[in-house]
């Protein structure tokens, strides 16, 4: 059985390294993407227009700075300490924009905080079992609040969790766990956890040869 401990913060603080001499810059804002391919799919209007966001695995924070820069009061979490003290770093001139170090279960547990919107773009969302995941981000939205996700889509007839190696199969061990599942699967947790206007499928790639994108957004009820 997949373990969640497997997961560790130490494969996240290697996530885009500082290839480069001196002080790493602050990357390029581009533009709010939901899918791995560049103009393809939504943007930000899939999120709505909601007031206070959370979102969930930030890394380097540009996807909450072009939601902060629009005007939304954005809390931004990672379970890796470097990945949060570069864009601290990098964004502390942004206004309406909080950057936060925690295990996302944890935060959820602790948090007095509600959401008009909780997202997660190839982030938290696909490396925790969203069993326990989902249920905690509903009590942490606002009524009426909007869960949005995106990740790849899952290998037809191997959904679940599964774990590898994040740095391939040389060099220091840093395992971590995909839950990855299919849009009926979405679809059915969702429901049961008191959420409506349920969407959940896969978005195909430009080429249909290529991977697609799990796309999921749903309303908390009450």
């Amino acid at each position: 059985m997949a373990r969640e401990a497997v997961t560790l913060p130490d494969y996240w603080d290697t996530y885009k390294p500082h290839r480069g001499a001196g002080e790493q810059p602050a990357p390029e804002v581009g533009a709010f993407e939901w899918t791995q391919y560049d103009g393809h799919g939504p943007g930000v209007e899939w999120l709505g227009s909601p007031r206070t966001v959370l979102e969930l695995g930030s890394a380097e924070g540009t996807d909450a700075v072009v939601l902060a820069r629009s005007g939304m009061e954005v809390t931004a979490l990672d379970f890796s300490d470097f990945q949060i003290a570069r864009a601290r770093r990098w964004w502390a001139d942004v206004p309406g924009l909080r950057f936060v170090h925690a295990e996302v279960c944890d935060y959820l547990d602790t948090t007095e905080a509600t959401y008009d919107a909780v997202f997660s773009m190839w982030g938290a969302v696909w490396f925790t079992d969203p069993e326990k995941l989902v249920p905690r981000i509903a009590k942490r939205l606002n009524s009426g609040g909007l869960l949005a996700l995106s990740q790849a889509e899952p290998i037809e007839g191997f959904e679940g969790p599964y774990a590898m190696y994040g740095n391939g199969f040389s060099g220091r061990k840093l395992p971590f766990v995909r839950w990855s599942y299919g849009p009926e699967w979405w679809a059915g947790l969702l429901q049961r956890t008191g959420f409506t206007d349920i969407d959940a499928h896969v978005l195909p790639a430009p080429d249909p040869e290529c991977v697609g994108t799990l796309m999921v957004r749903a309303r908390r009820t009450g």
